[in-house]
């Protein structure tokens, strides 16, 4: 397995060994003790699997007051996949990093507490899967709006299909002070 920190340095990007030969592969998703060794030391309590269709973009969501860490991977399809951090006092507060997960690459993305998270559908289809490390509670859902200019993601898709609830997120500098997590969390 090989872990690689990004741009942001709590967001880590994973590519866990495949094995594979002519009948296919397998490859191990998680395992407490071996991603543990690789400093990604965390406890899930839910797993979460979602199907969208192409152009659709689900995002950017953060958990507040109480937050959720995420192991993210596609199952079947591929996605362009966003954290961005939303951390008071980080030295990275408002900056993003963006990757491409697939069904054919095997990543992963590992987005902690304190980050907001996003993806938009690249394929026909995509299947994703997501590790939590608290519930969902939908009293502490919040909404960052994923085109905020000030934050600049370069999106794949220009006009994505979007929730409700996505379309009325609120800009990062619009945020109140009481609905951001802090540094470190």
């Amino acid at each position: 397995m090989k872990v690689t920190p990004t741009e942001l340095p709590d967001v880590l990007l994973i590519e866990p060994d495949v094995f594979g030969d002519q009948r296919g592969f397998f490859m191990e998703t998680w395992n407490r003790r071996r991603y543990a060794q690789a400093g990604l030391e965390v406890d899930f309590v839910q797993d979460n699997l979602s199907l969208s269709r192409q152009g659709i973009l689900r995002g950017l969501h953060y958990q507040w007051p109480q937050p959720q860490g995420k192991l993210v991977q596609v199952l079947k399809g591929a996605v362009f996949d966003v954290a961005v951090d939303i951390r008071k006092g980080s030295p990275t507060f408002g900056r993003w990093v963006g990757f491409e997960l697939s069904a054919d690459n095997h990543r992963q993305l590992y987005i902690p507490e304190g980050f907001a998270h996003g993806f938009c559908v690249l394929s026909e289809t995509a299947l994703f899967a997501y590790k939590c490390t608290d519930f969902y509670n939908p009293d502490t859902e919040r909404s960052l709006l994923w085109n905020d200019p000030d934050l600049g993601i370069a999106w794949p898709v220009a006009e994505p299909l979007l929730s409700d609830k996505d379309r009325q997120g609120r800009r990062l500098k619009d945020l109140p002070e009481t609905d951001l997590p802090v540094y470190p969390s």
